[in-house]
Parts: C-alpha cells; structure tokens; sequence
C-alpha cells in the first residue's frame, strides 16, 4: 500500500518544459531559483512535477526564462493525462522538445543563434537539410 501520490501529468509537462526554456537558456537551477528567491531544490520538484507551480510562480519563471506562459502548455496532455491533440498531426513537436532537450541540440541552437548574418544561417540550413537527406538514403 502506497500511499506516495503520482505526480499530475500536466504538473510534469510544465516542469520539464521549464527544465527545457532553462536549460536552452543555459542557466542553472541555482540561478532561476536565486530570481524567484526559493533553492535550487524547488526547482528541481517543479522540474520533476513533484510540486506544482502555482500561477503567479509560473508567471514569474515566464518573465525570467522570456517565454509566454502558453509555452510550458504546449503539447501538453488533455484531461484525460493523454496530450492534448487540437489540430496538430500525430506526434508533431515532440521530436522538438526531445531534440532541444538533447546535448547537442542545446549546443546546436544556443551556436546558431549566435550568427548574426542571415546569409550564413541559410546556408547552415541547407548543409544540414543536404546531410539530412543523404543519411536517408
């Protein structure tokens, strides 16, 4: 008999679309939780879903991680615990959050956006979708 309680579903989509902005932002728990005056430790059970985020909480994170509050909801689960599926196509966005939440797609994002010359990001752009294709063969 447990009675250890499983964390809501959209509490643990929230917290690791918080962990996501975070860590694409490249700050640290440490860091979100000196802005907001609470340990690094409560963020880590935000991030987990082991406590949820109260609205003004959320708020607040939005404004320090510069992300609107709809985005820790997106491609969130329904009512039902099941995602939410509207107009989207099956699985769509969520090989984005898997690839952002990756290493190299973190390292990936935070070097491209550091160029400045549009020129060169398109032609990183079609390099990428070149060796892309070719990997398909």
């Amino acid at each position: 008999m447990e009675n250890k309680k499983k964390p809501n579903p959209t509490d643990i989509h929230v917290g690791s679309r918080i962990r996501l902005r975070r860590n694409m932002m490249g700050m640290s728990q440490e860091k979100l939780g000196e802005h907001l005056g609470i340990t690094f430790q409560q963020i880590q059970k935000y991030e987990k879903g082991t406590n949820r985020v109260g609205a003004s909480r959320l708020q607040a994170i939005s404004t320090i991680l510069e992300a609107p509050v709809s985005f820790f909801f997106e491609d969130g689960p329904g009512q039902d615990g099941q995602p939410a599926r509207g107009l989207s196509e099956d699985g769509s966005g969520n090989y984005v959050v898997d690839f952002m939440s990756s290493t190299e797609g973190l390292q990936l994002n935070r070097a491209f956006v550091k160029i400045s010359d549009p020129k060169v990001r398109k032609k990183i752009l079609d390099l990428v979708k070149t060796l892309g294709d070719e990997t398909e063969d």
